[in-house]
């Protein structure tokens, strides 16, 4: 069933008091990505077990694949029957009307990402598209992160290393960010400094040092995206130096998939899925509750 706008509003302020939570408090919110409803419920499970805020996000092709209200009523079913604190972002959303759609569905987080749909698009397309959602965002008063550039990597399992001296080329500056903020209004930087989407056969090296630049440099939010295989030590200081949101997506769909193709290895004659699905909800709960009790958002909720 659709919000009325006064429903959508209260969540956006709850949303917004998250946020300032975060940087009070010096812990990140995690930001899951969900592609079916088991991975919810793995990820509501965690929430309820650790008493921790999540967001659920789903990017372009998740969208497609289950509908942006049908998201938003089962995030709202799921809340409500595991009493927590849980709200959805719009992860790295290409265009503008996709942006606008998800404000007028209730999304409290938006994620205005041209650069995914057009690696080379020019920062001035970038920054006013960006200002059209910020603009358009006001009405319900959700919450607008962007970024000036394409960000690198894709949410899979890669074999490739990682080649630092190219990815470096990409870091953000604290500088520049703060024009991109200025420019364009938003809610939430997304920062590069050496996290990627994806998981790699090394892990990731996070340039801490430069984190607390681009902190000190901006008043607004900051999030990390390309949470999946970086070690958890990252996470802890990234929280302390004050940054709010971190994505994970990788980490969960690969132990989703290695799980599910063990309970079905084990079981050849079952074919009542929904039964070997217990397994693997586990699976994926446990990679939730290492990243919360690493953002320091345990006992953060505010139900």
């Amino acid at each position: 069933m659709a919000l009325t706008i006064p429903q959508i509003r209260a969540n956006t302020m709850r949303a917004r008091h998250l946020y300032q939570r975060t940087r009070r408090q010096n812990f990140a919110v995690g930001a899951f990505n969900i592609d079916n409803q088991e991975t919810l419920i793995a990820v509501c499970r965690a929430a309820q077990k650790l008493k921790s805020p999540v967001l659920v996000e789903v990017s372009h092709g998740e969208v497609k694949a289950l509908g942006l209200e049908n998201i938003r009523d089962m995030v709202d079913n799921y809340k409500d029957e595991y009493g927590v604190e849980m709200y959805i972002n719009l992860d790295h959303s290409p265009t503008v009307d996709d942006c606008k759609r998800a404000i007028d569905a209730g999304f409290e987080f938006i994620h205005i990402d041209i650069s995914q749909e057009n690696h080379d698009a020019s920062i001035e397309e970038v920054i006013e598209k960006t200002k059209e959602v910020v603009e358009y965002a006001k009405f319900t008063g959700a919450l607008v992160e962007s970024e000036p550039h394409y960000f690198g990597g894709s949410s899979n399992l890669h074999t490739e290393k990682i080649d630092y001296e190219e990815i470096k080329k990409t870091f953000t500056t604290p500088d520049f960010a703060t024009y991109f903020v200025e420019q364009t209004g938003i809610d939430t930087f997304a920062a590069a400094v050496g996290n990627l989407h994806g998981k790699y056969p090394v892990p990731k090296q996070l340039d801490l040092e430069l984190l607390q630049e681009v902190r000190d440099a901006l008043d607004c939010q900051i999030s990390l995206h390309g949470g999946s295989g970086t070690p958890l030590h990252y996470f802890e200081d990234a929280a302390k130096i004050g940054v709010s949101k971190i994505n994970i997506n990788s980490d969960m769909r690969i132990v989703f998939r290695k799980t599910l193709e063990e309970v079905l290895a084990e079981n050849p004659d079952e074919y009542a899925i929904v039964k070997l699905m217990p397994e693997v909800y586990q699976a994926v709960q446990a990679v939730v509750e290492a990243k919360i009790e690493a953002f320091g958002s345990a006992g953060r909720a505010v139900i």
